[in-house]
């Protein structure tokens, strides 16, 4: 049997392909410990320094496979009582989303939990937990407004249409489209410059933005300005 989820280095950048294409790269519970395990590499690897993830075939990834729904646990797939976005957040390496074509329902939870994605010509999004009566389980409620705003966001899951590449742009769900054929290509070059930064500040950097979420902007930028003056007295720039 093929492994669910395709994995391999290039420089300092983790690859990480799910790999049922026959399926459409539907979530069931090989796929999800072998992603889990993937994310756990790149978390604790020295050498790792940005990661991304996309789907092989025509799909990025359809959701659920409704049939593994029923009969695998999808939730706790380890037995560890860690879920998606548990192993995800807890990587706190940069993950771009490579997306290749669909990326639907669960699929596109997988994709909003990344850092940001660049997607092909031939992308597509949808949420269809409302058409399938399946409740929403790793982020699609919060996420998916605050990547297009809350209008849009009910729009999306309140109708379940599709949402293709060029619009997902202007929305502002994804931060490049390119051709399909370079979609790897210009997901790498990404991962290259990222592999460059200095990897404290950029520690540094994500948690200062990702603190907005749970803080007013005012209490943000306090922060901010604190976390700079104890840089600054540590190199002696300032007095104090």
């Amino acid at each position: 049997m093929p492994n669910p989820v395709l994995f391999e280095v290039d420089n300092h950048t983790a690859i990480i392909t799910l790999n049922r294409p026959e399926r459409r790269n539907a979530i069931n519970q090989a796929l999800l410990i072998a992603l889990y395990d993937a994310l756990d590499e790149v978390r604790s690897s020295g050498t790792i320094r940005a990661a991304i993830i996309t789907g092989a075939g025509k799909s990025f990834c359809s959701g659920l496979d409704l049939e593994a729904f029923h009969s695998e646990n999808i939730f706790n797939p380890r037995g560890d009582g860690r879920d998606f976005p548990d192993v995800i957040n807890a990587c706190r390496k940069p993950i771009i989303g490579a997306i290749n074509g669909h990326a639907v329902t669960g699929g596109l939870e997988i994709a909003l939990q990344c850092d940001f994605l660049i997607a092909s010509e031939r992308a597509s999004f949808a949420d269809t937990h409302a058409r399938v009566g399946i409740h929403p389980g790793w982020g699609m409620t919060q996420l998916l407004q605050e990547a297009v705003g809350i209008r849009r966001a009910k729009q999306m899951s309140f109708t379940c249409e599709f949402v293709d590449a060029e619009s997902a742009f202007n929305w502002g769900l994804v931060n490049e489209v390119v051709p399909h054929e370079e979609l790897l290509q210009r997901a790498k070059q990404i991962a290259d410059a990222i592999s460059e930064a200095n990897r404290p500040m950029l520690d540094t950097i994500r948690e200062l933005m990702e603190s907005r979420r749970n803080a007013s902007l005012k209490q943000a930028l306090v922060k901010e300005r604190r976390g700079f003056e104890a840089f600054a007295r540590e190199r002696k720039l300032i007095g104090g």
